[in-house]
């Protein structure tokens, strides 16, 4: 092959054939499928599920995706993707209670969305549904039961009131017509807040209380005391009562008996003693041996 130039002069030219028009176009065809197939394929994770927003029909598919990857066709859909795990959410709520104080009440909330209404639920409220739906309904539902107990009672039975906010809770967002659809997993109570000044009358009633059941213990004491009093003295009157009539009867050989046993018991409690010692009526007290009888 040859091709003229200007001049008269030819020079050679590489023929164009099949294979290596193939060799120069089909790398750049392979990386422009691969770059458009990446563009077609949407991912979703594990704990999350998938939805598709069709531009052509203006409005969310029915269908939902579950974790891998999915095809969907750019420019005409579009993918969302919806966790479905269990998040936790702080709510703040400022409520009375029934003796009409004021109490500032912290929440913790555990809670995830249905996966059969996750449509209706983006419909509806949009990515942040939780931003839009706790708020309104833990303010509720806290007024609802805060207001049965006075505020020693939400101090003292916090796990009670915990449970039934559960219950409320759950009530409100399970319940298919109010289309919430949320799932509660757990709720508790992190923090409760009253004015200083309530705080001020609990402590003085406290203080009290401790007051009152020190004065009811003394009181009963003296009363136990009394009445061993009583006992010590009817014991004692018992024992007069025995040993006159034991005198009447057995005359003063009974006092003589008495007195003996009372000598032993002291002699018994001396013998035990160091420090008592026993010396012989006489005065001698190496030998035996009456000092008169030597002076003979």
């Amino acid at each position: 092959y040859q091709r003229r130039v200007h001049g008269g002069i030819s020079e050679p030219h590489a023929p164009h054939t099949p294979f290596i028009m193939l060799t120069r176009y089909v790398p750049a065809a392979m990386v422009a499928g691969v770059f458009l197939g990446s563009q077609c394929l949407f991912t979703v994770d594990g704990g999350a599920r998938g939805m598709l927003f069709d531009q052509l029909k203006g409005g969310l598919q029915d269908k939902v995706y579950g974790p891998g990857t999915h095809f969907y066709i750019p420019f005409l859909s579009r993918p969302t993707v919806l966790r479905v795990r269990v998040t936790p959410r702080i709510e703040d709520a400022i409520t009375g209670t029934k003796d009409l104080q004021t109490v500032n009440i912290q929440l913790r909330v555990l809670s995830r969305p249905n996966p059969q209404f996750l449509v209706p639920i983006y419909r509806k409220y949009g990515h942040d549904y939780n931003e839009k739906i706790m708020p309104s309904v833990v303010s509720e539902v806290l007024k609802a039961v805060v207001a049965r107990y006075n505020g020693e009672q939400l101090i003292t039975m916090r796990e009670r009131v915990s449970a039934e906010i559960k219950d409320h809770m759950k009530q409100r967002l399970e319940n298919p017509e109010e289309e919430f659809h949320l799932i509660v997993e757990d709720v508790s109570i992190t923090d409760l807040r009253f004015s200083n000044e309530y705080i001020f009358s609990i402590e003085r009633k406290q203080v009290a209380y401790q007051e009152s059941e020190r004065a009811k213990y003394m009181v009963a004491k003296a009363e136990q005391e009394k009445k061993a009093e009583i006992v010590r003295a009817e014991g004692e009157a018992e024992a007069a009562r025995i040993f006159g009539e034991s005198i009447s009867k057995y005359g003063p050989g009974y006092l003589k008996l008495r007195q003996l046993e009372c000598q032993k018991g002291i002699a018994e409690t001396l013998s035990k003693n160091r420090n008592v010692t026993y010396l012989p009526n006489s005065g001698n007290m190496l030998l035996s041996v009456n000092p008169n009888s030597s002076s003979s």
